[in-house]
């Protein structure tokens, strides 16, 4: 018959083959489970991107606005010099 050796060979063989079978379905599960955490990864940054870019246009508009009165407040003040130049030359003309 067959060698008692041999029979614990084959006990051992099936052995890690059913533990490589549940390890193989476990790194599957693994796999699929992390492939699900990923997408849902991308979805966080793709409402992140949605979200910062609904901000950054109200921010945009509100900096140009704030950039155009400072440009509308630093044309009244050289208006106002000019003014205020005009009028103490046509004082210095009036002394005269």
């Amino acid at each position: 018959m067959t060698d008692p050796a041999q029979i614990i060979l084959f006990v051992v063989i099936g052995i890690l083959a059913v533990v490589l079978l549940a390890l193989g379905v476990q790194v599957f599960f693994i796999l699929r489970e992390l492939r699900q955490t990923v997408s849902k990864a991308n979805k966080v940054l793709d409402n992140t991107g949605a979200i910062t870019e609904s901000v950054s246009r109200p921010l945009s508009s509100l900096s140009s606005l704030a950039m155009g009165i400072k440009a509308g407040s630093r044309i009244m003040n050289f208006f106002k010099r000019e003014k205020k130049v005009r009028q103490d030359k046509e004082s210095k003309n009036g002394e005269q």
